[in-house]
């Protein structure tokens, strides 16, 4: 009977140890857990713009440019993604985040996209221009509806070229899908997919020449955005990681300066998509 105790009890023991041991090493592993790590990531990124309609309005003019296009205006691959003094040249994406537990993270950020309308081609317009004769400009006056127009640069030149700023907070998600590849020693390559939401305020620079008037170029808050995000996080060597992200959103801009006077603006709203590459570290203070 005493033998029976004993084994038994050799046993418990043995088996209470393994566990132990097995619970030590995996906390020992820095990956293991990411509540109260921070990490931060810049990068660099492509965009597409749906359509949108584009109201000017202003002392003697209120007209609409219909299904107006854009494209971006990438950089490249260049040292400019790495100068201080050219570092918003290029379109950039930066983020500083904290994980308030393993899973869940909130970070602060700033996408620095370029919108460039194409400009040159027929378009629907749609409005009035009532400028004084002697005034640069005026012949574009008339009343439009609905009217297909050649839109040229110096009838209209509208940039947010330095940029589409749009600076949000996000709350994300992270999930380790290592063991989905069989990766065993998370400390030496980690993978993750992440998922977040996000808002913001766009504060563009825009650049803007409207009929023939001196060329505006300020930064101005002018509205408000949403995003989406999903991603691929490949963490190596517990601390630095590559992120590869789709992010989609929404862009309202009621209040775009166009012209030095404050009472000429215009309007649009549209969606966007981004495609992003960034290169991050993630750390405990």
């Amino acid at each position: 009977m005493a033998k029976i105790v004993v084994s038994s009890f050799v046993s418990q023991y043995s088996f209470s140890q393994k566990t132990s041991t097995n619970t030590t090493n995996n906390s020992q592993k820095y990956t293991a857990s990411n509540k109260g790590k921070f990490f931060i990531s810049w990068g660099g990124n492509r965009e597409s713009f749906s359509r949108s309609d584009i109201r000017f309005k202003g002392t003697n003019y209120d007209f609409t440019i219909r299904d107006a296009s854009a494209k971006d205006k990438p950089k490249g691959w260049h040292i400019d993604y790495f100068k201080p003094t050219k570092i918003t040249i290029p379109q950039t994406n930066l983020k500083i985040g904290y994980f308030i537990s393993d899973k869940y993270a909130i970070s602060f950020g700033m996408d620095h996209m370029k919108y460039v309308m194409n400009d040159n081609r027929n378009k629907i317009i749609d409005g009035y221009i009532n400028l004084p004769n002697n005034e640069l400009g005026s012949q574009y006056n008339g009343n439009y509806d609905n009217e297909v127009f050649f839109v040229s640069e110096d009838f209209l030149l509208f940039e947010h070229t330095d940029g589409l700023n749009y600076v949000y907070t996000e709350f994300s998600r992270f999930d380790d899908v290592s063991s989905i590849f069989n990766i065993q020693n998370t400390d030496k390559f980690q993978l993750n997919i992440t998922e977040g939401l996000g808002a913001g305020i766009l504060y563009p620079k825009t650049n803007a020449t409207l009929l023939q008037k001196d060329r505006y170029d300020e930064f101005h808050v002018a509205g408000y955005g949403l995003s989406l995000n999903a991603g691929l996080n490949m963490t190596f060597f517990k601390h630095f990681f590559i992120q590869l992200d789709l992010r989609g959103g929404y862009i309202n801009m009621p209040d775009i300066r166009t012209t030095s006077n404050t009472a000429e603006s215009a309007s649009q709203h549209f969606f966007y998509l981004q495609r992003v590459i960034s290169f991050g570290g993630v750390f405990r203070i």
